[in-house]
């Protein structure tokens, strides 16, 4: 099995984590043009536990949340890109407009977002919470975003 996982084969490795008593740390996003604002908050969200699951947003997802011209790259290279960094440790895609239904099933024990989101506005917070584990924010890198470097482009 490799780093991206179905939602299946996520709950197979999180009862294996889990029974060896380390810790999960969930996070999600589009992650449509990887750039430094999204490396620099996958390594600190990694720093939180001893897994990083990174749900992204499928394609038709993304569309609904970011307008018809995105994303620019498809789930599955997305996907393959955010797997090749050494310390995100499985990624699954989900079709959904939130993860919750991720966040329900994987239970982490770190739900993490970026600085732009309140704590009690994180999808998924009151699950994490009442299931014992932490929801936390870290601070975005200023002048680094997706939207930005589009627009920088031309896009």
């Amino acid at each position: 099995m490799g780093k991206i996982v179905t939602l299946s084969e996520a709950i197979t490795i999180r009862e294996k984590i889990k029974k060896n008593g380390e810790k999960i740390v969930f996070t999600n996003g589009c992650f449509d043009i990887l750039h430094k604002g999204h490396i620099f908050y996958l390594k600190e969200s990694a720093k939180l536990g001893d897994y990083l699951f990174v749900g992204i947003n499928s394609d038709s997802s993304v569309k609904i949340i970011k307008g018809e011209n995105r994303p620019i790259f498809s789930e599955m290279e997305r996907a393959l890109i955010l797997s090749s960094l050494e310390f995100v440790d499985y990624v699954i895609i989900f079709n959904e407009e939130t993860p919750i239904n991720l966040i329900k099933n994987l239970l982490p024990d770190i739900l993490v977002k970026g600085g732009d989101y309140e704590l009690k506005d994180i999808v998924g917070s009151d699950c994490v919470k009442e299931n014992g584990g932490v929801v936390m924010t870290i601070p975005f890198l200023e002048g680094f975003s997706t939207s930005e470097i589009l627009k920088k482009i031309g896009k």
